[in-house]
């Protein structure tokens, strides 16, 4: 049987960790939709030389599972960092670099090939007729993207996005393998501590729906009124 105020004990531990969890998936999200809106909007053009670059990329970064890029940052970000800075001339030990540092850096790196493909499919679905409407009625590139092409691919894709924004979360329960203590790595030390793994995960469990229900709600919302204003 579950002991329940093990788990109630248990899930205060890990909301305790939440705000640490939520900040760095925040920021690997945009992180990942900045860049990968970037290599979208090459390869939407078709940008000659960068286009075939970002198609490497892709490649790159899809095709190893997501723990194998965590310890390749792990074991490489450092030198990388530590070789960068040399060339500049700044003295900065990088192999101090904080754990969390690299698990954002990989994750970021990562998701950027899976963002790119959200966002050019998003670009693909926008009606090229009504971008030579918008020109016919003198509208410049920059117009025509900022009052018409932006605010339709936006919520085109608002569903997609908000479903990377949640395995950007659960990609961070790797972090465990590098000591980065998110929620999963917390519950694993507090099951460690008191021997109750079931009532710890279980916990972990009501933690992530809790998370998932209301970036869900959120994104729902916001993308009925982006649909209203459109």
């Amino acid at each position: 049987m579950v002991n329940v105020d093990v788990m109630i004990q248990d899930l205060w531990s890990i909301l305790g960790i939440v705000p640490k969890t939520l900040a760095m998936m925040l920021l690997i999200f945009v992180l990942a939709v900045l860049i990968g809106g970037v290599f979208a909007i090459i390869e939407h053009k078709k940008v000659l030389v960068l286009h075939e670059i970002i198609a490497a990329y892709r490649v790159v970064f899809k095709g190893p599972p997501l723990i194998i890029i965590v310890f390749l940052a792990y074991f490489a970000f450092p030198p990388v960092l530590q070789f960068a800075t040399s060339l500049v001339g700044v003295q900065f030990d990088a192999y101090w670099t904080p754990n969390w540092v690299t698990l954002v850096v990989a994750l970021t790196l990562y998701y950027s090939a899976f963002e790119a493909e959200i966002i050019k499919g998003a670009l693909n679905s926008f009606d090229k007729g009504q971008a030579d409407a918008a020109f016919s009625l003198g509208y410049t590139d920059r117009q025509m993207f900022r009052r018409i092409m932006f605010p339709q691919v936006v919520v085109t894709a608002i569903p997609d996005l908000t479903t990377s924004t949640l395995v950007i979360m659960k990609g961070l329960s790797l972090g465990f393998a590098i000591e980065v203590v998110e929620i999963f790595a917390q519950a694993q030390l507090d099951a460690a501590l008191n021997y109750y793994y079931l009532e710890a995960f279980l916990a972990a469990t009501v933690t992530y729906m809790i998370i998932a229900y209301i970036i869900t709600k959120i994104s729902d919302r916001a993308e009925a009124m982006l649909r209203l204003r459109s």
